[in-house]
């Protein structure tokens, strides 16, 4: 009797086991249903029904202090990591700059993942244009990003360039700092002295590499912040070109700008290519080699004065940027407006300062008020913040 009744519910064990699985499936749906956002195979998915980005300035917050989640990767383990940022390796002690999270006012920025991003960007192309401060956003997304690739990804520090094979993914540096043709376009190669010369009506010679871009970020401020700037008419390597001297004013940022947009409404495939355009990276003028004060030395906290702006920021050369892309979109292109000014004016704490490498002096030889750079951004830091609030818009987009 016994034998019949084992041979029994060895008959009946695999339909007990798969009304077991369709019991624990039917409640984890149910635990899952009221949530907003799904995650499957670490890949974070926001549903339409999701309007944070429409309903939430995420450029108007507060930084708080935060040990436990920040930073979001390390130093030492980002090995595409470039030195003028690595702050720790070259020296810089107090660390505390690497722990504080942007918090929005009115909602949370959401968490970055890696595999979402590049899911999203699969056969895409994404290419930073503008100066080192957009190399140095580059470097922080790349660094973001590492974790989540393969070890073997195709990179190219000269040309700035990182290709993922397994998304056949893209993301790319162009190192344009006036975004119109200039004399200081060599990526490896330029000078930062205030002998320079653009042709402020030129584009074509830089837009070629940016033309089948998916997603475009641009960036130019600090190279118009020098108190003269020579404009020429012409080609820089014929001898009949015009040149002419003139004082820095607004008037040549917002020509500039304008050649900029005409060739965005001209060439860039509007249903295809996602555009964006940061707003300055803030810093007080001085005499440093990087043309700021140097009152980043020694500061250890962020500012937390909300009324507090960087007197190296020209709102009247913010207010063109502002007046171009409406006038942009007014003709049919979008450009997103990524107005990182204010939240990163409080980070005097996050900048390298000294503690970058000089080739010929010894840290303790290297004199704050010449050589303290109060411009860049310190890895882990400030510029993954901004990466976080272009993660949310691409994710969204």
């Amino acid at each position: 009797m016994g034998v019949v009744r084992w041979k029994s519910a060895v008959k009946y064990f695999p339909l007990a086991i798969v009304l077991m699985s369709c019991v624990v499936t039917a409640l984890y749906l149910i635990n899952n249903a009221a949530s907003n956002v799904v995650t499957q195979e670490n890949l974070v998915i926001f549903k339409e029904s999701d309007n944070t980005i429409s309903s939430c300035d995420f450029f108007s917050g507060k930084w708080v202090y935060d040990d436990v989640s920040y930073p979001l990767y390390k130093e030492r383990e980002c090995t595409i990591m470039e030195d003028s940022f690595a702050c720790e390796k070259n020296g810089r002690k107090n660390l505390k700059y690497q722990n504080f999270r942007w918090q929005p006012h009115q909602c949370d920025l959401p968490r970055f993942n890696g595999t979402a991003l590049l899911e999203k960007l699969r056969n895409k192309k994404l290419i930073f244009v503008g100066d080192s401060l957009g190399r140095n956003q580059w470097r922080s997304l790349l660094c973001l990003i590492e974790p989540y690739i393969p070890p073997l990804a195709r990179r190219d520090g000269v040309l700035h360039n990182l290709y993922v094979k397994e998304y056949n993914v893209t993301i790319r540096a162009h190192w344009s700092p006036y975004l119109v043709e200039s004399d200081r376009d060599d990526p490896k190669h330029h000078k930062a002295d205030s002998k320079r010369t653009i042709r402020f009506q030129s584009i074509e010679k830089h837009g070629r590499n940016w033309i089948n871009a998916d997603v475009l970020i641009f960036d130019t401020f600090a190279w118009w912040t020098v108190p003269d700037i020579t404009l020429l008419w012409g080609s820089l390597d014929k001898f009949d070109a015009i040149y002419k001297q003139v004082k820095i004013s607004v008037r040549e940022y917002e020509v500039a700008l304008n050649s900029w947009s005409e060739w965005l409404e001209f060439q860039v495939d509007r249903n295809r290519t996602k555009i964006f355009f940061m707003s300055a990276s803030p810093f007080r003028l001085g005499k440093t080699y990087w043309g700021t004060s140097p009152s980043c030395y020694n500061t250890t906290k962020p500012i937390f004065d909300e009324t507090y702006w960087a007197n190296g920021v020209d709102r009247n050369m913010m207010e063109i940027v502002e007046s171009t892309i409406e006038k942009l979109e007014e003709r049919g292109v979008k450009v997103e407006y990524m107005n990182i000014t204010q939240l990163s004016g409080y980070r005097e704490d996050a900048h390298p300062s000294i503690y970058r490498p000089f080739a010929n002096f010894a840290l303790r030889d290297i004199t704050p008020e010449k050589y303290a750079d109060c411009l860049h951004w310190c890895l882990p830091g400030v510029p993954d913040i901004w990466n976080q609030i272009l993660y949310a818009y691409i994710m969204k987009s």
